[in-house]
């Protein structure tokens, strides 16, 4: 038989968009589709316009800081429009690059949604194309509980978008996206107050890790409220309240939940064709990224492995090669290196402590907590924090956690070494770049014996 193109990608975000480049250098003949603007989630509403608002956020403890360091600072007055006008204009240009980068490698774009009619066959606008393969790519979206009054709330997707700064906010939800934004408006100078129906914030990281971070956000002034659930939202002549489930009432001007995210599938005829799907409407996938369909593959956050921009990048150049290379590649989704741009920042890669145990049994903990010599000649009293795990029969290193600035930037290079199977004496030899936070990793000889 033949098809219109060898590979027809539906969703045009980081994952796709590298999958479709890749296959057209391999040969293959390649569409993609996106109902909305080239680029995804990351691009257009996530990663990106995020940590420039986290960038925009942290100029408040920027002027602090500098008078300490010999500089006379006027007051400061920060435009919200100014903010969102040239985060637009950024996202704009990122979008036209992604378009000249399907342009430059001849994958045609439809600017269409698409849905699968069967395994070889796409409806994308008002037009039929067949494909010998479908990768689905279409990512994920925030979820909103069933709250009455939910719909006065705002996800993630709309809080980059507000006409005006609101100076009240709730945040809900103990995420990473919730501690981020709830980091980012208090940065900004709104009152945040953040709501967490759990014991603990950031669950599924480190447990010191968790603890550092909430009495960090806390110190910074955000009211952060556990075991707290809303019971409904209803609008005000002065804004918002919400209603918690213990009965209490907060006002607010903006309530912006961050309670999850689920893959983006529904419509796209995924029943129909007999690709399986899991009870959050995941696509499953085996190793190498197909579903229960042959012709039919899946990569990124629709699959729900690790929900993360660079995965999804990887799984679809592992795609690419298996299918259009001939050099069948399964990605390795074991020690993947990742930050939360909280206020102070997290980076991470490898087994929290508990996963550890649980997999390893008897493990080492290094744990070094202290004040960052920026600090010394400030007002502040932000900490800083470093642990690593060692599996104790083989001094492999497990994982490392950093609590602090640039605890981002310093995993890359962490998450090398862990993934090439590190072990305490390596990182002992190998001599620390004085003074930073970073040093910390490889100076701890003193083992960790508390809680």
């Amino acid at each position: 038989m033949a098809f219109d193109y060898d590979l027809f990608v539906i969703g045009a975000g980081s994952g796709g968009v590298r999958a479709s480049r890749i296959s057209s250098s391999m040969g293959a003949k390649v569409a993609i589709a996106e109902e909305f603007r080239v680029g995804g989630t990351c691009v257009i509403r996530g990663c990106v316009p995020k940590k420039l608002f986290v960038y925009a956020s942290h100029f408040a403890e920027d002027f602090e800081d500098a008078e300490n360091y010999g500089w006379t600072v006027p007051k400061a007055k920060h435009d919200w429009k100014t903010l969102i006008r040239n985060k637009d204009t950024e996202i704009d240009r990122l979008n036209g690059i992604y378009h000249t980068i399907l342009s430059n490698n001849n994958v045609e774009l439809y600017e269409s949604r698409a849905t699968i009619l069967d395994k070889n066959t796409v409806q994308v606008g008002d037009k039929t194309v067949t494909a010998k393969y479908i990768l689905i790519a279409t990512g994920g979206t925030p979820t909103m509980p069933d709250v009455p009054g939910i719909e006065h709330a705002i996800s993630s997707n709309e809080v980059f978008h507000l006409d005006e700064m609101p100076k009240r906010v709730v945040v809900v939800g103990g995420g990473y996206i919730a501690v981020e934004f709830a980091g980012i408006f208090n940065g900004l100078g709104a009152d945040v107050i953040q709501l967490y129906r759990g014991e603990q914030i950031l669950r599924g990281f480190d447990h010191h890790v968790q603890a550092m971070v909430a009495q960090e956000i806390t110190k910074k002034g955000v009211d952060l409220r556990t075991h707290a659930n809303p019971a409904k939202i209803e609008k005000t002549a002065d804004g918002l309240a919400i209603t918690l489930e213990d009965g209490s009432v907060i006002e607010a001007d903006a309530i912006m939940y961050a309670t999850g995210r689920r893959p983006n599938t529904e419509g796209l005829g995924l029943e129909a064709v007999g690709v399986e799907t899991s009870l959050n409407g995941a696509v499953v996938v085996d190793a190498f990224s197909k579903t229960t369909v042959d012709s039919i593959y899946a990569v990124g956050d629709v699959t729900d492995r690790i929900a993360l921009t660079p995965v999804a990048i990887h799984e679809g150049m592992a795609f690419a090669e298996t299918v259009f290379g001939g050099k069948p590649r399964a990605f390795d989704h074991s020690n993947v290196p990742s930050a939360v741009f909280s206020q102070p920042p997290v980076g991470s890669v490898g087994l929290t402590e508990l996963e550890a145990r649980l997999q390893f049994g008897e493990v080492d903990i290094y744990k070094s907590e202290f004040r960052p010599m920026k600090q010394t000649l400030t007002q502040g009293s932000e900490r800083a924090m470093v642990k690593l795990i060692v599996d104790r029969a083989t001094d492999r290193v497990l994982g490392v956690h950093i609590v602090g600035a640039d605890a981002g930037e310093i995993i890359q290079g962490i998450g090398i070494a862990v993934k090439c199977g590190a072990t305490k004496e390596q990182f002992d030899a190998t001599v620390g770049v004085h003074p930073t936070l970073a040093e910390e990793i490889v100076t701890m000889r003193e083992k960790y014996t508390g809680d």
